[in-house]
């Protein structure tokens, strides 16, 4: 496989510069998410819910980076929480900045090749497999969007070699 967008792609998306005052300090969260891509090409995504205005988009799970763990750690233990997999297996992928209305979101993407367990939304969400060739951006966070066409060439680079 190759790998080479692993690790060096950077994206920052900056959708409120203007609209945030300069004297509000926002909220700035890092969080580790997993790109769980399997043998034929498929990508789970996870159903988001929540109370705010993304409920109902799909993510790549994950979540926040506790204060006292590194960003793989934070990824074990989120997946763990959320779907109920163990990975074995993981690589960087790419990190990018996002900034929201109320908060700026920093988040680094693992490629994860391996895991133990069948995924399942043990916080009562659902999951999807899809086809990398069939990931639909408009349906994702805002803040993942950059991530479907990396994924997508990292796919095609793949299935070439």
């Amino acid at each position: 496989m190759n790998l080479a967008l692993a690790g060096q792609a950077r994206s920052s998306n900056n959708a409120t510069a203007d609209s945030a005052d300069s004297n509000t300090q926002m909220a700035h969260l890092q969080v580790a998410a997993g790109i769980l891509l399997d043998a034929v090409g498929r990508v789970l995504i996870s159903e988001r819910l929540c109370d705010g205005p993304f409920n109902g988009l799909w993510e790549f799970p994950g979540g926040k980076i506790a204060a006292d763990e590194t960003a793989e750690q934070a990824l074990s233990r989120e997946l763990a929480e959320e779907i109920g997999v163990e990975v074995t297996a993981s690589s960087p992928f790419m990190s990018l900045r996002h900034e929201y209305s109320d908060r700026t979101v920093e988040i680094d993407f693992f490629l994860i090749r391996d895991w133990q367990s069948e995924p399942v939304g043990r916080e009562g969400q659902r999951l999807r497999w899809i086809d990398v060739n069939h990931l639909d951006a408009s349906e994702l966070l805002p803040a993942d969007v950059p991530v479907v066409a990396a994924i997508k060439t990292l796919w095609r680079n793949s299935v070439s070699d």
